[in-house]
């Protein structure tokens, strides 16, 4: 199963198309959150049928969940903005209710800071932005998980 990852678009698209193109066909896309107002678009530009979207801070106004949890090929994933769990202080509440769920995968926005870290069993993922990046060099990043059933995930960062 092939993923793609993104978070933090805020209602610019074109980078998305962009990756969309380069990268199809996916699986599923998952998005961290932070589209404003753009996740009706994104379901309607998408060819995959799955394309779980969560609410983040800049989210106003509409009925995206806060947090989702779902299961692939054998692995548990949650997957919130992560504001309401202060990642921008650091991941360790978010690690602390991601294993509290037993998830295997969490992952997570806000930061606009791209990240791929195991912490114990957990894999804990930020896709960065692909609109307002904030790491160095500022280059727009998504991820693709590839999952396999019994096998470890591959995670795969990816710059534009």
């Amino acid at each position: 199963m092939k993923i793609l990852i993104v978070s933090d678009t805020h209602g610019r698209h074109e980078t998305l198309m962009m990756v969309l193109r380069k990268e199809e066909p996916v699986d599923m896309l998952i998005h961290c959150g932070d589209t404003e107002g753009g996740e009706d678009w994104i379901r309607q530009h998408t060819r995959c049928l799955s394309v779980p979207i969560v609410k983040g801070n800049n989210d106003f106004f509409c009925r995206l969940p806060a947090e989702l949890e779902l299961d692939a090929e054998g692995k548990h994933i949650f997957i919130t903005h992560g504001h309401g769990y202060g990642v921008s202080m650091g991941t360790e509440r978010l690690v602390e209710e991601a294993l509290s769920r037993k998830a295997d995968i969490v992952m997570y926005g806000h930061t606009h800071r791209p990240m791929i870290e195991r912490e114990g069993d957990l894999w804990v993922i930020n896709p960065g932005s692909l609109s307002f990046p904030r790491q160095d060099g500022r280059e727009p990043t998504y991820i693709i998980l590839t999952l396999v059933e019994g096998k470890d995930p591959d995670f795969r960062l990816c710059r534009i």
